[in-house]
């Protein structure tokens, strides 16, 4: 049983939270969108949301060749830790 569509603006909302858990995700190498959504338990369209939003703001990167099912991958974005 599918939950019932969420307003966009509550899903972009959102990401600041499942930014943890998509990066942690990915901390093992690239993934598509479908195995982001299903390693977080979250639909596929509100996943696509959130690595977008990420993808903007230079927290993953897409990898330049597809998937063998099609799909982009995405990888995470090393960022500088200060000490």
């Amino acid at each position: 049983m599918n939950p019932p569509n969420r307003e966009t603006r509550e899903i972009i909302r959102e990401e600041p939270f499942m930014r943890s858990r998509i990066l942690e995700f990915l901390a093992d190498g690239p993934h598509t969108v479908p195995e982001i959504a299903a390693a977080i338990g979250r639909p596929t369209h509100e996943a696509m949301f959130w690595v977008m939003g990420m993808r903007r703001y230079g927290w993953v990167r897409d990898v330049k060749e597809a998937a063998v099912d099609g799909y982009f991958r995405y990888m995470a974005v090393p960022r500088e830790t200060k000490a």
